[in-house]
C-alpha cells in the first residue's frame, strides 16, 4: 500500500510540474499588459494579454485566428478574455457604456471593417462568447503601420476635454474608437 501511495505521489508531482511548465511557457509567450487613461478623475482600464506575430498570418481566412472557434469574433488578445473597466460612464462612438465591467473582443470577419463588441459577460476564458451578452458593437477606424507590429498593443489616450481614444495596434493594423467621459 505504501508503495503505491509513494507511486501516486510521484505521478501528482510530475503532472503538476507539466501543467505549471506549460502555463509559464504559454503566459510568457503572451504576457499579461495593461493600458490605462484618466480622464476627468474617471480610470479606464483594459487588461489583455500580448501575443506576438512570430511570422504567423494573424487576420484574415486563412490566419491564425481564423482557427479560432469564436471567429470572426476574436478575444483582443491572448489566454483570457481581454477586461475592460470604466469608472465612469461612456460614449463609445454612439454606444451609452455605463461604469463598471465588461469584455472586448473584436469582430474582424471583414479586414477594412472592423467592430469592437462590448460584451457584459466577464471573468472568462478568452475562447467563450456568448453575442446574447454584447452590450454593443462600434466600427473602429482602421489604418496601417508604417511597419507590422509584433507584439499586440493596447492604448487608452487622452484625447481632449472628457474624450479619449482606444487604439489597439497588432500585426499590419491600428483599429481605433473615440471615447466621450461622462
Amino acid at each position: 500500500m505504501k508503495r503505491i501511495l509513494k507511486y501516486v505521489l510521484i505521478l501528482v508531482v510530475v503532472l503538476v510540474l507539466v501543467i505549471a511548465t506549460y502555463l509559464f511557457v504559454t503566459l510568457r509567450r503572451s504576457p499579461a499588459a495593461q493600458a490605462s487613461v484618466t480622464i476627468a478623475g474617471k480610470t479606464l482600464t483594459i487588461q489583455y494579454h500580448a501575443p506576438s506575430v512570430r511570422g504567423r498570418q494573424i487576420f484574415g481566412d486563412s490566419g491564425r485566428l481564423s482557427k479560432d472557434p469564436t471567429y470572426p469574433v476574436w478575444r483582443g488578445g491572448a489566454n483570457a478574455a481581454t477586461s475592460f473597466h470604466t469608472d465612469a460612464d461612456l460614449d463609445i462612438d454612439g454606444l451609452a457604456v455605463p461604469k463598471g465591467d465588461y469584455t472586448i473582443f473584436v469582430l474582424v470577419s471583414d479586414p477594412e471593417n472592423w467592430q469592437l463588441i462590448i460584451n457584459k459577460q466577464t471573468g472568462q476564458w478568452g475562447l467563450t462568447y456568448h453575442e446574447n451578452m454584447d452590450l454593443g458593437r462600434v466600427k473602429m477606424t482602421l489604418s496601417k503601420p508604417p511597419a507590422p507590429i509584433e507584439v499586440l498593443k493596447y492604448e487608452l489616450s487622452d484625447s481632449g476635454v472628457n474624450q479619449a481614444t482606444l487604439r489597439l495596434e497588432w500585426e499590419n493594423h491600428i483599429a481605433s474608437v473615440p471615447i466621450i467621459v461622462k
